[in-house]
């Protein structure tokens, strides 16, 4: 049903125009270029299949998270000096459903402390990053689409960091170690420079430097120096042989199919990660061992212990008892004497005791002729007739 409305009345100062309608400018067609926040909201919720409702949401919950960011503050004073890492072009085309080979640590722009960031450090480094490449800012600024796959990058880098035990995974796997550990020396490398001691430990004290970080005991003995002690050389191979690492390899994991209920499909993803964690597990530690066994054949130090044990042998055994050479060969022809007496002494004891026994078994044997001819006669008397 309708309802009636009645307008009110003109005030009573209201004068009709002077001007005539031929005053009036003329209707003009204009292009109207699409700009401003409204058709940018228009463009968000168009490409994400955003709700009205869904899209203030989101609004919302990035000016807080922003408004965070901001009442947090970055100065020279707190950052630390990290996350100010230009990105390369490549960097920025990273697709954020491939974050499993996403480097945390370059997209942070931490790539020059990798493991050694600390939780502070790569919480500044991400607050920088979000505030640059917000994006909502990026939209801002130029005015265009708003692509936030880095942003999503920068989001899942910080995730991992930020959780110790997958940055522990991720840390296993590290892509910038990886690389180092392919270009780990061999035999071949020191050919005709066995004896480059300077060669020696500048190629394998970065190397036990950069695996001492996998050693679940601590403190880690380190490669050290040439003028080692046998004890510190010892010691150190004692403790890499027997290397204890904590090093895993989850982090390259197949993963599920997502929605899929095959019981049988999960069993077998989930059996084949592990068997190829446990190979990756071996191939490290025989990777180790052979590196450990590398240092050692080639260590310039055991080649002088070795020397310097030879020389105190040597030493002991032409002074041994504080003894002249003279006397030391009279001392020897004094034992051969001694021996030679010692010998003969055992030789007449030996021809006493065959002499001895060969006299008591002639005593025993007489006796036992004796026994039986007195034996004999007494069978004979009991058998002559009375």
């Amino acid at each position: 049903m309708a309802t009636l409305v009645t307008l009110p009345s003109l005030p009573p100062t209201w004068t009709p125009p002077s001007e005539p309608a031929s005053s009036i400018s003329p209707f003009v067609q204009r292009r109207l270029i699409p700009a401003g926040a409204a058709y940018l909201a228009h463009i968000k919720r168009t490409l994400n299949n955003f709700t009205f409702e869904e899209h203030d949401k989101q609004l919302e919950e990035e000016r807080k998270r922003l408004e965070l960011l901001n009442a947090d503050g970055l100065n020279g004073e707190d950052d630390l000096g990290v996350g100010d890492e230009e990105e390369s072009p490549e960097l920025l085309l990273l697709d954020a459903k491939e974050w499993k080979k996403q480097d945390h640590y370059q997209v942070l722009g931490l790539s020059h402390l990798r493991f050694k960031a600390t939780p502070e450090q790569i919480k500044i480094a991400h607050r920088k990053k979000v505030l640059k490449h917000h994006p909502d800012k990026k939209a801002g600024a130029s005015h265009t689409t708003n692509d936030d796959a880095f942003f999503k990058c920068i989001q899942k880098a910080n995730e991992v960091l930020t959780n110790p035990e997958r940055r522990r995974q991720f840390d296993s796997v590290d892509p910038v170690c990886l690389s180092l550990e392919e270009d780990d020396p061999s035999v071949s490398d020191f050919k005709g420079r066995e004896k480059d001691t300077a060669l020696f430990f500048s190629t394998f004290t970065p190397i036990f430097e950069r695996e001492a970080r996998f050693s679940k005991k601590s403190p880690v003995p380190m490669l050290g120096e040439n003028d080692d002690s046998k004890e510190d050389v010892h010691a150190f191979y004692d403790f890499w042989y027997n290397f204890d690492s904590w090093r895993s390899f989850e982090y390259l994991d197949k993963e599920v199919n997502e929605g899929s209920d095959n019981r049988d499909d999960k069993r077998y993803t989930e059996k084949k990660n592990k068997s190829e964690r446990a190979r990756r597990k071996k191939e490290d530690i025989t990777r180790l061992r052979n590196l450990v066994d590398l240092t050692l054949n080639l260590d310039p130090r055991i080649k002088r212990i070795k020397q310097e044990e030879k020389e105190a042998r040597e030493a002991k055994k032409k002074t041994k008892g504080g003894m002249s050479a003279a006397e030391q060969k009279a001392k020897a022809e004094e034992d051969k004497r001694k021996a030679e007496e010692e010998a003969q002494r055992k030789e007449e004891e030996e021809k006493i005791a065959r002499a001895e026994a060969k006299k008591a078994k002639t005593a025993a044997a007489n006796a036992a002729k004796k026994a039986r001819r007195q034996q004999r006669a007494a069978d004979t008397d009991e058998v002559a007739p009375s």
